[in-house]
């Protein structure tokens, strides 16, 4: 069941541009995460990126390392998180792609993760310090379960190896648009246009772009160059982690709505 593409499938009948936003587990707490998850969901997400807290966060931005960091201060664990998504997912519309790094996978056994994750209904996994060449060892036994393996593209990456990663990739392409962490950027730079079309040239799989994406006018900028879908999650955070738990998710419910409407526009 490859809830991911057929997500995908139906926005391209539709020639919509998919919204994925991210937050982080347990920050402030894993209460707030869930109504965040429902709040996102209602306002116009159609995947939503979950980050689960990790100690050596390599390719968070400020924003994110700091969420992480209060979410582990407060207790926030893998399975805490498992445990709030097991009773939630069932009240989504919007497929959840869980974000997490390679270590606690390994540490807990990558079939015994994976069946876990697919049995309270995760749909996709982006592990960013996945190494292509390590890849297989994820990607066959999730493709068995049923978990849509998402693999980055950065803008540094040779023609031979975004081959490789686009034909690997399960679900979508994850393109970053920066050199770097994540993080709010008030440009996104324009070679993502060229990486648009070079990825468009090896594969038909859908291509999501996130890293640095803020402002509405960024997503239909992304949008206009051809991009599947536009990940935005620094700008989500940061919305979420000001004022009380209530005014974050009031805050994250608009800018989303906002994102949606904008991505709408033809």
């Amino acid at each position: 069941m490859a809830v991911i593409s057929d997500c995908f499938a139906k926005l391209a009948q539709n020639q919509q541009c998919a919204l994925i936003p991210f937050i982080t587990a347990g920050d402030p707490d894993l209460s707030t995460t869930a109504s965040a998850l429902q709040t996102l969901d209602r306002s116009g997400a159609d995947m939503i990126e979950l980050g689960v807290p990790y100690s050596d966060p390599l390719a968070d931005g400020p924003v994110i390392q700091a969420a992480a960091t209060r979410a582990l201060s407060k207790g926030t664990t893998l399975d805490k998180v498992l445990e709030m998504l097991q009773q939630i997912i069932p009240t989504l519309n919007a497929p959840i792609i869980l974000f997490t790094y390679y270590n606690p996978i390994l540490n807990r056994g990558i079939e015994q993760f994976l069946q876990q994750i697919a049995e309270i209904g995760v749909a996709g996994l982006v592990v960013p310090d996945l190494p292509l060449e390590e890849a297989a060892n994820l990607l066959e036994p999730a493709s068995k379960i049923g978990i849509e393996v998402i693999l980055l593209i950065a803008p540094t990456s040779s023609s031979e190896r975004i081959e490789a990663i686009a034909q690997a990739s399960q679900g979508f392409i994850y393109l970053v648009s920066v050199t770097g962490v994540t993080g709010m950027r008030s440009q996104i730079e324009s070679r993502v246009s060229d990486l648009i079309v070079q990825i468009r040239s090896v594969t038909e799989k859908p291509i999501g772009v996130g890293f640095g994406i803020s402002q509405p006018e960024q997503a239909q900028q992304v949008r206009g160059w051809g991009a599947d879908a536009v990940i935005v999650g620094s700008a989500i955070v940061k919305r979420l982690a000001e004022g009380t738990p209530e005014q974050g998710l009031s805050a994250i419910a608009d800018f989303c709505a906002n994102l949606k409407s904008t991505l709408s526009k033809s």
